[in-house]
């Protein structure tokens, strides 16, 4: 068998869908490995038969923790120079990357899954937005007449 060209295979899926950045392609296989490393490390070495297979819903969820750990409250910007805007488009890049052989799927990654994944202004916004009580405390307060 043959190893697959990782970045002829991705100039060839950018010259078909040249709608993302070569970047958000090289982010969703980072972040693949984020949750190999970080997801599924979470079972016990010992469990025999684990399947080494991320779902969509954890492929998400894994997306979502590391771009905010890679580029913090940039993250939402990042994925917008790139073409990212929705958990929708991140089934695109992964099933442009499944048709070219970089990424391999279940029947049960379909690109209904990722249609129903979060919305990107509460995942990437949200977290860094202050808190009501902080916000309260840090107010200015009007010095008092005496």
């Amino acid at each position: 068998m043959q190893p697959i060209d990782f970045e002829g295979e991705l100039a060839r899926i950018i010259a078909k869908d040249p709608r993302f950045d070569r970047e958000a392609y090289i982010f969703v296989r980072r972040a693949l490995d984020y949750c190999h490393k970080s997801i599924l490390k979470s079972f016990r070495k010992s469990e025999a038969g684990i399947e080494n297979h991320v779902t969509v819903a954890q492929l998400l969820d894994g997306i979502r923790l590391f771009a905010l750990e890679e580029y913090g409250p940039m993250a939402l910007t990042v994925l917008h120079s790139w073409g990212v805007e929705s958990c929708e488009h991140f089934g695109d890049l992964v099933f442009n990357m499944v048709e070219y052989r970089l990424l391999s799927i279940t029947e049960k990654d379909t690109r209904e899954e990722f249609r129903k994944g979060y919305d990107f202004q509460d995942a990437f916004r949200t977290p860094f937005l202050p808190r009501k009580k902080a916000a309260v405390s840090m107010e200015v307060k009007e010095p008092s007449a005496t």
